[in-house]
């Protein structure tokens, strides 16, 4: 198949000059269809640089920006999305994901290839495709040596902004007198008094992304974010007074202030993939992108953005375990085993309540007595900017929590740039102040008076006094997507899995595949949900509903083919899937997971 043209409003990291498919021939082209908020698509960035390092003469990599919310359009968004990540390759905003349409995507993250021809030669969908990746440019790049331009490829860097933090990303009490803050962007932290938060004292790590223990001056760390200072009692035990989330490394960091120095205190450096052990050993046991964390019920409890789950480290006996979600992402609420999330980014406690900021379902959660339920949000694709009650009420995509001293909780409503306020008492949400710049998180000073907000886009921790908080009306939106019209009746549901080059099926322990289906309305289907080995599955469409979700999460693994005991590859994505039930629609969903 021909690749279609690349069509957006605005081009990045090109020095302001327009491409086309054309400015691509006589190199592979990896189309990378991403959106800014989703954690599964930061994960194939981190997947790609080796990648675009090892492939550099005749690989160009470009991202193709595909927004999930309203916030996302918006070309200054996006290149802060740029600025944030690090990514060191062109990206097209696509804000009616035109391209997105016409080369059929159905999921965030999709990866395509195309040869130095434009032919499409590659379809991968969700994470863990790397390998397989770069397998299929070794085995192909042979066979277009008469058709390849060799050299550097397209990308011009975009000016940074000159600020003293770069896309910071949380902000922790230290005591009466100091804050804590993630300069994320500079992969490091600093010390500044609450008084004066845009002046550090003090920094720690080298601002390399990089994953290194040692001193204040030699650490290394990749987009750290949350931080938790521990009880002192606690800390004297375990010789480090503070826990970081350090992100994209999927570790947890100990920082002792006293002696100035940094310890991997839990994960391994590599992301936690689905089979892999969940509970044991800290040091031993893969996490996946810890976003946050929050000290409670004794424990270190980590919002674990990259598997929508909460699990727990307890410092003391140095292991860790999963507390609540099943690694679906939607919003279940009930029984923390039941429960589904959907990126958990921020944590706060109220007495024997677990707050979360459920970013992708723009809600706000809560854990009390192993039972999860919802104050604010409605599903993965509603949200909006609306105060009042919160059955009603709606958030942007929310990013930060903190507790004031009255109980009520303090949201950093991130995409809509906004610090919200809701009181448990009553059930209400109201908004404290409007027009911030990626507002991602946020603390009290001393007396209680002022907020401290980190503003991620602008680089700054800004003071705002709390005054008289605003009801604001405004309209309850819903993620827009190209909805793929299907019958009424029998519906096949079919994942195509093809193993890489240099890979086999891997079933010496039992089936390597599985395929899950179910519906958003549930009555969308009568029958064939569930989970089962076969990537093929017949459902019954519903003709008593006009439009729904089907949601699909499909797994696949290979190994290497050529030694019986090579490298084992795990392949994952999650779809949902904009339906409409028509007359004319199509019998057979056919998505790709690798091909």
């Amino acid at each position: 198949m021909k690749a279609p043209e690349l069509i957006g409003d605005t081009w990045l990291g090109t020095a302001g000059r327009r491409l086309s498919l054309h400015d691509f021939r006589g190199r592979f082209l990896l189309l990378d269809f991403w959106t800014l908020c989703c954690v599964n698509c930061h994960h194939v960035l981190a997947e790609l640089r080796p990648i675009e390092a090892e492939f550099a003469d005749t690989l160009t990599v470009v991202g193709i920006h595909s927004p999930k919310f309203e916030f996302e359009k918006d070309p200054a968004s996006v290149k802060s999305a740029v600025q944030r990540h690090g990514i060191d390759h062109p990206v097209l905003n696509d804000p009616e994901m035109a391209t997105w349409s016409a080369y059929n995507v159905r999921a965030w993250p999709t990866l395509i290839l195309v040869d130095p021809l434009g032919d499409i030669v590659g379809t991968w969908s969700g994470e863990g495709h790397g390998h397989a990746i770069a397998a299929t440019l070794n085995e192909l790049i042979p066979r277009y040596e008469g058709s390849l331009l060799r050299g550097e490829g397209l990308f011009r860097a975009e000016d940074s902004p000159a600020s003293t933090y770069l896309q910071p990303g949380k902000i922790e009490t230290l005591n009466s007198e100091h804050v804590l803050i993630s300069d994320s962007g500079h992969h490091s932290l600093a010390i500044a008094l609450a008084t004066a938060p845009n002046q550090p004292l003090q920094r720690i790590g080298t601002g390399e992304r990089g994953f290194k223990d040692g001193s204040f001056e030699q650490a290394e760390f990749n987009e750290p974010y949350g931080a938790i200072v521990l009880p002192t009692d606690i800390a004297d035990k375990v010789g480090y007074q503070v826990v970081i989330a350090d992100t994209v490394n999927h570790a947890l960091r100990g920082l002792n202030l006293a002696e100035g120095t940094v310890t991997t205190i839990a994960g391994t450096g590599q992301q936690w993939r689905p089979g892999e052990p969940t509970s044991g050993n800290a040091l031993t046991t893969n996490l996946t992108t810890p976003w946050d964390i929050a000290w409670f019920n004794n424990l270190v409890y980590i919002a674990m953005a990259g598997d929508h789950r909460i699990w727990i480290f307890d410092p003391i006996g140095q292991t860790v375990d999963v507390v609540a979600g099943t690694t679906h992402e939607g919003l279940v609420d009930g029984p923390v085993s039941e429960a589904w999330f959907a990126q958990p980014s921020a944590l706060a406690v109220t007495d024997d309540s677990l707050w979360i900021a459920d970013s992708e379902t723009s809600a706000l959660r809560n854990i009390k007595h192993d039972t999860v339920t919802t104050a604010i949000g409605t599903g993965l694709f509603d949200f909006g900017h609306i105060d009042g009650s919160g059955d009603s009420a709606r958030l942007q995509h929310p990013l930060g929590l903190a507790v004031h001293s009255d109980g009520s909780i303090f949201i950093a409503d991130t995409y809509n740039s906004s610090i919200r306020r809701f009181d448990p008492q009553t059930n209400t949400v109201s908004t404290i102040t409007r027009d911030l710049a990626e507002p991602s998180d946020l603390s009290f000073s001393a007396d209680g008076l002022s907020i401290l907000v980190v503003e991620s886009a602008s680089g700054n921790i800004t003071t705002i006094p709390i005054g008289q908080s605003t009801t604001v009306a405004g309209e309850a939106m819903r993620t827009v997507r190209p909805e793929l019209d299907i019958a009424a009746g029998l519906v096949t549901v079919q994942v195509t899995f093809t193993p890489p080059p240099g890979e086999k099926i891997d079933d010496r322990y039992g089936p390597s595949t599985q395929l899950s289906i179910s519906a958003s309305p549930a009555h969308l289907i009568l029958s064939g949900e569930g989970t089962s080995s076969d990537l093929v599955r017949t459902v019954t469409i519903n003709p008593d509903v006009d439009s729904g979700v089907l949601h699909v999460a499909a797994k696949g693994a290979s190994c290497d083919a050529d030694s019986e005991h090579g490298a084992c590859h795990m392949h994952q994505q999650d779809w949902g899937v904009p339906v409409r039930i028509t007359a004319s629609g199509t019998p057979t969903v056919t998505l790709t997971l690798a091909n």
